[in-house]
């Protein structure tokens, strides 16, 4: 039976497609199973010399790292492969890709990964427990971001996945990836270990940044998520790009070193990777942010990227956690080996022999530096780079096989394994590395623990000195942190704001010292320094905003000298004036046909009805009170029914006469001179009986709204019952439908003077105004109330003057010769017409 193939899935950076060489050769192996890898080199990294010089240290730090992982990748299976005790019998394969840190780059190596063995093609298949990929097991990628797109692709096919450097902890999540695991410690215990160095100094009031990236976003939601719980305030948190050739990267980046100069702090948490963690600090020297203590991560902490920074021993005191790792015996050595091994043409043959074997035609893998790299490159890195996290990762998937296959300490049986088999092993067994223990918990993590590194500058040379470690708990030797501050003691950052008077402090989270000043709102007021909230002033009183203590609130109606009442005034006077001079006019022409057919005696009482009408308008100006509340309703329901009861007999003798010729003779007396004035006197006495019910059912009363103003309270006259006020001014609006219903189809001839239309008119203008009036008047909470019903009885007076009495006024005074009993002959005097 053929044993499947185990790849190694290794990435390189963005060239290691061209320029074969006889290192890169060495970067696929075939083997009787197959492991994969994914190493970062970063973007652009054939054309080092056209960059400028921090992007270029950028790109020879990645290639140089990626290439060091690549071969501790290496180092890792050759031991393996040459072991007795783990896997014998069993030769480890794998096959190295470049990511670029680039996601879309990343996946053309992880859809390779996936195809089934010996082909070209993934399948589409309802179950995938019998699928054999091409590899058995993936190494990488180093990235969280580029971890988050692989995971869910490889968890598909529950093929394991052993990230060396990636640390969000969303990928601790192990229903969304079952089959994700990672050899380094999640960004999780990376904040408790922060939160419990800056509550160990009693450090409470810090800014936080983060890279705008997976990595900084995730640390920083997860520190500041616990932060709160140690009573510890963020004065500022803010993102800074990662991509520094952005137009608005420069502009962010200064906004951010401003915004947290302004807030005084003395700690600054920092999480990030190089190159935006070196824009930051270059801009902080460059504006004179002045020395803080900077606590930061192994992302950039280790990087000779933020330490070349130019004068850089400016910025204060450096700390921050690495990963507690060990070393790895024989790896050095191992790496100089290599290399000069890279110069004998022998091994160049067998490299050429090599990449023959392989299969190459889908994806090559040949990296363009690594014929031009030497050892004296990257001897320096490594003593820096950390190469424990990858051999860890091959190991545990080594063992997690050897376990699968059934090995016996002489032999490994020759039987097909699938990838999801190996999970089971990988997350209940523990396994050795060069004498050391690992487990992968239940997160799919393993928890070395971290060493607390602090920048140690002697003879302007940097250190890295360890000063502590954690492991569930922080231990710090304080004695060996020299703070870059004058007396060489810890700063102390404490909360110091203090908010100004008409301040109050608006509590952050759960701890009492992370908060914002606040203004008071109006109507509230500020009670003391340490208050946390402002205290309502009473109803009767009122304060600005930011207030120190309540002011006594005004009265606010409608004054008798305010401008707008002096006009309504006015208009009332005009309005009475009006009312009585068409008074005196009609009982100088009393005995007049005009006046006769109006009314006559009617008429005047009509035209004094609408004069008090009009004078009710000074109850609603002034200071109001329950007893001019209730007369101001009843005064408009009995003036307004005095005139409109003078209309009705004049309605019903037109009715008779026009539409009923034949019984008008026997029922015109009804309407007609001292019955007329019954049925006046009639509707009068209903509309008090009214009047009455409206006092007993629920009179207006005065009403003191605090809410409608903010500095004064408002004396309105507000409603207790509608019902009573629909059944107060109801029967007035029956009696003008009643007088619009018998007058408005009424026609005559174009010789007589047509009596019904000022009826209809009158009647129709008041329907209108009512409309208007009850919409406003039934939604307004202000002093423009009273305005409303002012203008309300103006307009019903002027409209029933200007449409019934001043068209009159006129023939009196401008055409007295059509004032004569041919032109106003009375209906009752006409012939009734004969029914044909």
């Amino acid at each position: 039976m053929k044993v499947p193939e185990l790849w190694l899935f290794l990435s390189f950076g963005c060239a290691a497609s061209v320029s074969p060489s006889c290192l890169s050769a060495q970067f696929r192996r075939p083997g009787d199973f197959i492991l994969g890898g994914l190493f970062p080199f970063g973007k652009d990294t054939v054309n080092l010399t056209a960059r400028s010089e921090p992007t270029l240290l950028l790109c020879e730090r990645l290639f140089t790292d990626g290439l060091i992982w690549a071969l501790g990748m290496r180092f890792a299976i050759d031991q393996i492969n040459n072991s007795s005790s783990l896997l014998p019998g069993i030769t480890l394969g794998y096959d190295m890709y470049d990511t670029c840190f680039e996601a879309l780059v990343a996946l053309q190596p992880s859809l390779l990964f996936l195809t089934r063995n010996g082909t070209t093609g993934i399948g589409v298949l309802c179950n995938y427990t019998e699928y054999q990929p091409r590899v058995t097991a993936v190494i990488g990628p180093h990235k969280s971001d580029l971890c988050l797109v692989t995971a869910k692709l490889f968890s598909s096919f529950l093929i394991p996945q052993v990230s060396y450097g990636a640390s969000s902890e969303t990928l601790s999540n192990t229903e969304l990836y079952p089959s994700f695991y990672r050899t380094v410690p999640s960004d999780k215990n990376l904040v408790e270990a922060v939160v419990l160095l800056l509550t160990q100094f009693g450090w409470n009031w810090i800014a936080t940044v983060g890279s705008d990236d997976e990595y900084g976003r995730g640390a920083q939601a997860l520190f500041l998520s616990m932060v709160g719980n140690d009573n510890i305030c963020i004065a500022f948190e803010g993102l800074i790009p990662t991509d520094l050739a952005e137009p608005n990267a420069k502009r962010q980046l200064e906004d951010t070193v401003k915004l947290i100069n302004s807030t005084k702090v003395n700690v600054i948490v920092l999480f990030a990777f190089s190159l935006p963690a070196q824009a930051l600090l270059e801009h902080s020297i460059r504006m004179g942010l002045g020395k803080k203590v900077w606590i930061g991560t192994e992302a950039w902490m280790l990087s000779d990227i933020a330490a070349s920074t130019p004068i850089i021993q400016s910025i204060g005191t450096v700390l921050g956690f690495v990963m507690r790792t060990g070393p790895v015996p024989g790896f050095q050595e191992y790496v100089a080996e290599l290399f000069s091994s890279v110069e004998q043409e022998e091994f160049c043959r067998e490299s050429r022999e090599l990449s023959r074997l392989t299969n190459a035609e889908v994806l090559d893998t040949h990296c363009q530096q690594c014929g031009h790299v030497t050892l004296g490159d990257i001897w320096p890195m490594l003593r820096v780079t950390t190469v424990q996290p990858v051999h860890v990762a091959v190991y545990s998937v080594a063992h997690a096989l050897h376990r699968a296959l059934g090995c016996t300490p002489e032999a490994c049986p020759k039987t097909p394994i699938r990838s999801w088999q190996l999970l089971h092993f990988m997350n209940t067994l523990p396994f050795e590395v060069n004498g050391q223990s690992f487990r992968f918990d239940q997160s799919h993590s393993t928890n070395t623990g971290y060493k607390l590194i602090f920048w140690a500058w002697r003879n302007s040379t940097l250190t890295y000195l360890p000063v502590g470690y954690y492991d569930q708990s922080l231990y710090i030797h304080k004695s060996q942190i020299q703070f870059h501050t004058a007396d060489q003691k810890e700063p102390s950052s404490e909360c110091f704001r203090r908010c100004q008077p008409g301040q109050f402090r608006r509590i952050k989270g759960f701890n009492l010292c992370c908060y914002d000043c606040t203004d008071c709102p109006e109507n509230t007021f500020w009670s003391s320094t340490d208050s946390t909230s402002c205290s309502p002033c009473p109803q009767h009183q009122w304060a600005p905003a930011r207030s120190t203590r309540c002011l006594d609130r005004s009265e606010r109606f409608l004054f008798w000298d305010e401008p707008l009442a002096v006009a309504l005034v006015t208009a009332m006077a005009l309005s009475t004036a009006l009312s009585c001079g068409t008074a005196l006019l009609f009982l100088k022409h009393l005995q007049t046909p005009l006046v006769q057919v109006s009314g006559g005696g009617r008429s005047l009482f009509a035209l004094l009805s609408l004069a008090l009408l009009s004078l009710s308008c000074c109850l609603y100006v002034g200071k109001p009170s329950d007893g001019l509340c209730t007369v101001q309703q009843l005064s408009y329901a009995l003036c307004l029914n005095g005139c409109f009861s003078t209309f009705v007999p004049k309605a019903l003798e037109i009715t008779l006469v026009t539409e009923f010729p034949r019984c008008a003779p026997r029922l015109l007396r009804w309407v007609t001179h001292s019955g007329a004035w019954l049925l006046v006197a009639a509707s009068l006495l209903i509309e008090g009986l009214l009047c009455f019910c409206h006092l007993q059912l629920g009179p207006d009363f005065l009403v003191a709204d605090y809410q409608s103003l903010p500095s004064e309270v408002l004396l309105v006259c507000g409603t207790k019952s509608w019902a009573a006020f629909a059944l107060l001014h109801g029967y007035n609006s029956c009696l003008a439908f009643a007088c619009f219903l018998c007058t408005f189809m009424v026609q005559t001839s174009g010789r007589r003077y047509n009596v019904a239309r000022g009826i209809t008119f009158a009647t129709l203008i008041c329907f209108v105004i009512w409309i208007f009036f009850i919409v406003i008047f039934a939604t307004l909470r202000t002093v423009l109330r009273a305005v409303t019903q002012i203008c309300t009885i103006l307009a019903t007076t002027l409209g029933i003057l200007v449409s019934y009495f001043i068209p009159k006024c006129y023939i009196i005074v401008f055409r007295p010769d059509l004032n004569t009993e041919d032109y106003f002959q009375n209906p009752i005097e006409e012939e009734p017409e004969e029914d044909s």
